[in-house]
């Protein structure tokens, strides 16, 4: 006499990721879709007036601007990227004539800055000069050479945001 083995009903749809038992199948999941609750916005509650969120960034970034200027940095732009990028509220882009020239304007910057009591998350690229990026947590600069500011063309990249030139 001989065996057979049972057949295991088909499978509708693979197990749902959020099930705590993952790989088995339950009785619930096995062939409804999962139910989500809807996922409320976050904002003022139905009826209640919008208010408006103070932007304390705008003057670290006009601060950030300015040093920069004084150290005779070209072509001061401010992009606002609130509601448009996860990790900062505004980028400040200047251009420098030399990789000396924007060493000294990313340490105009710095010193600034760290008299005003804020801290800078990181930097990168202060040894080559190309392309100096200071973070400040809701404010990055950007101090490029002519070259790589043409190459990089953040402006075109965030084309979408807002921005202002700041001058001297």
């Amino acid at each position: 006499m001989r065996k057979t083995a049972a057949k295991k009903p088909a499978r509708a749809r693979p197990p749902d990721a959020n099930s705590p038992k993952r790989g088995r199948s339950s009785a619930k999941s096995a062939g409804a879709p999962a139910r989500r609750k809807a996922a409320r916005p976050r904002g003022p509650a139905d009826g209640e007036p919008v208010r408006e969120q103070s932007d304390l960034a705008r003057p670290r970034a006009l601060e950030v601007a300015r040093a920069g200027l004084d150290k005779k940095a070209e072509d001061v732009l401010v992009i606002d990227v609130r509601g448009l990028s996860s990790y900062a509220d505004y980028f400040v882009l200047m251009t420098a004539d030399s990789d000396r020239q924007a060493g000294a304007i990313a340490d105009a910057v710095d010193e600034k800055l760290k008299a005003q009591g804020a801290s800078k998350v990181g930097v990168e690229g202060y040894e080559s000069g190309r392309w100096i990026l200071i973070d400040y947590g809701d404010v990055v600069a950007h101090v490029f050479n002519r070259e790589a500011r043409g190459f990089y063309d953040l402006e075109g990249l965030w084309a979408d945001a807002p921005r202002f030139t700041v001058e001297g």
